[in-house]
């Protein structure tokens, strides 16, 4: 099926709107004062961000693969899977889904922001925060999550078995359960961005928003998960061309 460029971008706009929708929105569940599900913990975080992914990838999956993330565009471009040309619109609707989806949490949990005192806490809804403040080793970490992300994504969508490829050619079960490993694995240290329109679209929504008691949207630690993960998804792809050269 052709599908334009402009429907392509659509359809990551949003697939990533709703990813940040929901994997923002169980933060928040967790976290925010007098909700529900306040207290619930690190493995009901982990498991709703893997669902979450795998509803935006069902949503763009057939119209783009389903990237939704800029570091699996850069990647999949990096190992040729994807035209250059595509990258950067690709990824200004990506951050533009991460932005809106972020708005709407605020939206539906805005009783329980009020509620909520502790600035990190909120900030802690919308973009990832180090567990301990390193940038070399936070760096590292976000780097090495999304290595694991892009690497297991190229060889998953390595046969030829669908037409597009990104995280819906590999289907939306499995990169959930992808996201989930990562989460629980490699996610203690920075809160795994993995995906610098997760972090960065929602740390935007976070600065503009009217946010009683916000706090500062920590900018100084914000090009740790939009460097980190992009250097994640060229490494990857780069090994991954290595080994097929070898094949």
């Amino acid at each position: 099926m052709e599908v334009s460029l402009l429907i392509q971008c659509l359809f990551e706009f949003i697939g990533t709107f709703v990813l940040v929708l929901l994997g923002c929105g169980v933060v928040a569940c967790v976290s925010l004062r007098t909700s529900k599900g306040e207290g619930a913990g690190w493995v009901v975080v982990t498991l709703a961000w893997g669902l979450a992914v795998m509803c935006g990838v069902l949503i763009a999956g057939p119209y783009t693969g389903a990237h939704l993330n800029p570091a699996v565009t850069l990647g999949l471009a990096a190992a040729g899977k994807f035209p250059w040309e595509y990258v950067l619109p690709y990824i200004v609707s990506q951050i533009a889904g991460g932005i809106l989806g972020a708005v709407i949490v605020y939206v539906f949990y805005k009783d329980h922001f009020d509620a909520t005192a502790e600035a990190e806490t909120k900030l802690g809804v919308f973009a990832t925060i180090p567990a301990i403040k390193n940038y070399r080793r936070n760096m590292i970490c976000e780097i090495v999550g999304t290595f694991i992300l892009v690497l297991v994504i190229l060889f998953m969508g390595d046969k030829e078995n669908s037409s597009e490829v990104g995280l819906g050619s590999v289907g939306a079960l499995p990169v959930a359960l992808l996201v989930v490993v990562i989460g629980m694995s490699l996610g203690g240290t920075t809160g795994y961005a993995i995906n610098p329109a997760r972090d960065l679209g929602p740390r935007i929504a976070h600065a503009i928003l009217p946010i009683k008691g916000k706090g500062s949207s920590q900018w100084s630690y914000s090009w740790v998960p939009i460097v980190g993960p992009l250097l994640g998804g060229v490494l990857a792809a780069l090994l991954y061309l290595m080994v097929k050269e070898l094949m």
